[in-house]
């Protein structure tokens, strides 16, 4: 599976672009803020219906212009498959595939994988468990509708629950019927969501860590620790006894929905003693992690994004990183730099397939292409 053909209008900073992909490797140079990240970020689109960076989607239409669209020609076991993402400002954004427009975008998640490796990243560690949540959502989501449905009921009724405890302190009233009406629902979906997160995290973290051995030279020792409400009581129980806390705090306090991946390093919190290359290599493996779940477990080649990895990492850890990605483990990828000949240079030296294009003031020009053979689609 691989991406043949990219086209973009009115996206960002992008009033027109076109470009012809290798199956390989797809290297895009320039200066900062010329609009390389953006390249990727229509992949992005393409993948998971949404702005990796943005989720509102109309701040990504070009300034002035009247919608946005992106359009990608993909290699799917040896079909074309022609995907559409349209907006026009005030309306509901369209997505196609093969011309025919989804009724939900959450069928189209999981049908091209991709994983993402960006410098927005350091938010699985900086930020709050939102962002962690995020992480194992959109790793499971890619492969499993179940959960991805569970996931969005989850949180409608979460919401609807929510607004009804408001309504409760509101009016001074506590109305129990119709707050077990949605406790039912919220275990209902809960228990599977934990359950499946449970599964996941178990099985990711000797992945996870083999990839963080391979670019840190086995330095030191990670760990994952998935911390959940449901890890040691019933879901139901758990709401039973926080009820009165809901209700002075008008919100629902406990449930999947306060998960947690904790991060560790020797055993230590990863955010409070490791250092910066330590926590990049952490992130990076992470992803990698990621990738590899997901091409075993629905025996499809995602596709890679790498963003300016080269200003997060030292030389040593970007060459066994690069080492990495240029295996025949890996599939397409696209990487951003702003120094083309070190993206030329170390192609040249590797047994792959590759195109380097030029971005500048939004515009996308093919400048460098490697003759080695293709890879082909899997």
């Amino acid at each position: 599976m691989y991406l043949k053909k990219l086209s973009l209008l009115n996206f960002k900073n992008y009033p027109e672009a076109e470009l012809e992909l290798s199956s390989r490797v797809n290297c895009f140079t320039g200066n900062n803020g010329e609009g390389k990240t953006n390249v990727l970020d229509a992949i992005h689109y393409l993948s998971f219906c949404k702005s990796f960076f943005n989720p509102i989607d109309s701040q990504n239409i070009l300034h002035e212009a009247p919608f946005f669209m992106i359009q990608g020609l993909f290699d799917l076991n040896n079909n074309e498959e022609d995907i559409f993402c349209g907006l026009k400002r005030n309306q509901k954004k369209q997505f196609k595939r093969n011309k025919k427009e989804y009724q939900r975008l959450a069928d189209h998640i999981g049908l091209f994988p991709l994983v993402m490796i960006s410098p927005a990243d350091s938010e699985l560690i900086s930020e709050g468990s939102e962002s962690r949540r995020r992480f194992i959502d959109s790793v499971i989501a890619q492969y499993d509708k179940e959960y991805l449905d569970n996931l969005i009921n989850y949180n409608k009724v979460l919401s609807h629950r929510n607004a009804l405890l408001k309504q409760i302190s509101k009016k001074g009233t506590f109305d129990k019927e119709s707050l077990e009406i949605w406790d039912v629902q919220l275990v209902e979906h809960g228990v599977k969501i934990h359950e499946k997160r449970k599964n996941f995290v178990d099985k990711f973290i000797p992945i996870f860590q083999k990839y963080y051995e391979l670019i840190s030279g086995g330095k030191e020792k990670v760990g994952i620790e998935y911390t959940s409400h449901l890890n040691d009581t019933s879901f139901a129980d758990k709401l039973e006894k926080a009820l009165e806390r809901d209700r002075i705090l008008e919100h629902t306090t406990v449930g999947i929905h306060k998960d947690d991946l904790e991060f560790l390093i020797d055993g230590y919190s990863l955010k409070k003693y490791a250092s910066q290359g330590q926590q990049k290599s952490f992130l990076i493996a992470l992803k990698l992690g990621q990738f590899d779940f997901i091409k075993n477990i629905k025996n499809t080649t995602p596709i890679l994004l790498l963003d300016d990895v080269y200003d997060r990492l030292d030389d040593l850890r970007i060459k066994q990183l690069m080492q990495l990605v240029c295996s025949s483990n890996f599939g397409q990828i696209f990487i951003t730099d702003t120094h083309p000949t070190r993206l030329a240079t170390l192609f040249r030296a590797s047994d792959v397939n590759y195109k380097i294009f030029t971005i500048s003031e939004g515009k996308a020009t093919e400048t460098k292409q490697g003759k080695n053979l293709e890879l082909s689609a899997n």
